[in-house]
């Protein structure tokens, strides 16, 4: 079997409630994306022109500092990465994760969790900042999927 990490950047708490969900049903390390400056509730205030998170997401060329690394990441040949999705995909501090390590010769596997956005092209991007890695169509997920649901779906890449 692969060794799998669960990357995961969570604002409000969703999206790790699902990661933490697929690194237990796969039995995967998980790992949580810390952003140097943590988001206040006024930052991811999408309503909000002028808001931390809406300025980044303008800006396509934004990476918010990560203050934390996963260590030893050439142990895993699969990397599941799990993010809200902000305006139809991955906030920026996902790209700062894809740039910050060799994914060459390694399944990526996005997963999100929304309210109802769909993942846009998180795939496609995620994969232009990974070269010689594989980055698979992601999925979207509910905080109320289960760990069955997750490893079913989880399985074909292990």
């Amino acid at each position: 079997m692969a060794k799998s990490l669960v990357a995961y950047f969570s604002a409000s708490g969703t999206t790790e409630r699902v990661a933490s969900k697929l690194a237990y049903a796969i039995q995967a390390d998980l790992f949580e994306i810390k952003p140097v400056q943590p988001y206040s509730s006024v930052d991811l205030d999408w309503n909000d022109t002028l808001s931390r998170s809406t300025q980044e997401m303008k800006d396509p060329e934004c990476r918010p500092a990560i203050r934390n690394t996963v260590q030893h990441m050439e142990q895993y040949d699969v990397v599941f990465v799990g993010f809200p999705i902000w305006w139809y995909r991955e906030p920026s501090i996902i790209d700062t994760f894809m740039e910050s390590y060799d994914f060459g010769g390694k399944t990526v596997v996005p997963f999100a969790t929304s309210g109802g956005s769909e993942m846009g092209n998180s795939s496609e991007n995620m994969q232009r900042l990974a070269p010689g890695s594989k980055v698979v169509m992601g999925m979207r997920f509910s905080d109320s999927v289960s760990e069955k649901r997750m490893l079913s779906w989880a399985s074909q890449w292990l």
